[in-house]
């Protein structure tokens, strides 16, 4: 009797082909032409996606550029305008204080008058008033004092004093218990010293809004 040598296979299944590892590559790298088209349109999405992303980066560090560039803009126009308003608040003051002394000239007596008139007021029961004023202007209200007295109430005496040193409106008014002024320099300098607090006071590049 021959005895028959039994050998054993690696593979057990049965009746099935053996498909070697070399196979199965081959079989992954060919893809049906529908698995390409889907893969084409997904790497279209994707590409058409990165592209709309770096198109809205780009378009929102444009906007922040022009928005710095405006914030920028309207701080030097802010500046600006401070500027000129100010300059042009100078030519105006300016040109008011020559056509102020123009009208003193003009109209000095009454002004000093209308001192005269207040300063009666504040001294009412005083036995003596005595104003203080220009040559020109002491003479001319001289002649009307006891007149300005009555209509005012006041019963004391006044004494008008020419003073060489004042000119124009100038005058002083001086009583026992008092005495008042009207200098043209001093109310330069509260108008001066009002627009210098104005423009100080004033804020710059925040709500400029006209005032």
């Amino acid at each position: 009797m021959n005895a028959t040598k039994f050998t054993f296979d690696t593979v057990f299944a049965a009746q099935e082909n053996v498909v070697s590892d070399a196979a199965r590559a081959r079989r992954r790298l060919t893809l049906t032409q529908g698995e390409l088209d889907a893969m084409l349109a997904l790497a279209r999405n994707e590409g058409m996606c990165s592209s709309e992303v770096r198109a809205h980066e780009a378009l929102a560090s444009a906007a922040q550029g022009v928005v710095g560039a405006i914030d920028a803009a309207l701080a030097r126009f802010c500046n600006d305008i401070d500027a000129i308003r100010e300059h042009a608040v100078g030519i105006a003051l300016s040109a008011a204080r020559k056509l102020a002394r123009k009208a003193l000239e003009a109209f000095a007596a009454e002004e000093v008058e209308a001192a005269l008139r207040e300063a009666m007021h504040q001294a009412i029961g005083e036995p003596r008033l005595v104003l203080r004023a220009a040559p020109g202007i002491a003479e001319a209200l001289q002649l009307r004092i006891a007149e300005i007295a009555h209509e005012e109430g006041y019963d004391g005496r006044v004494q008008i004093s020419a003073e060489g040193a004042l000119k124009g409106a100038d005058c002083r008014m001086e009583w026992r218990g008092g005495g008042a002024e009207r200098s043209d320099a001093a109310i330069d300098a509260a108008i001066a010293a009002l627009i210098a607090r104005r423009f100080q006071d004033s804020p710059k590049g925040m709500n400029h809004d006209g005032q």
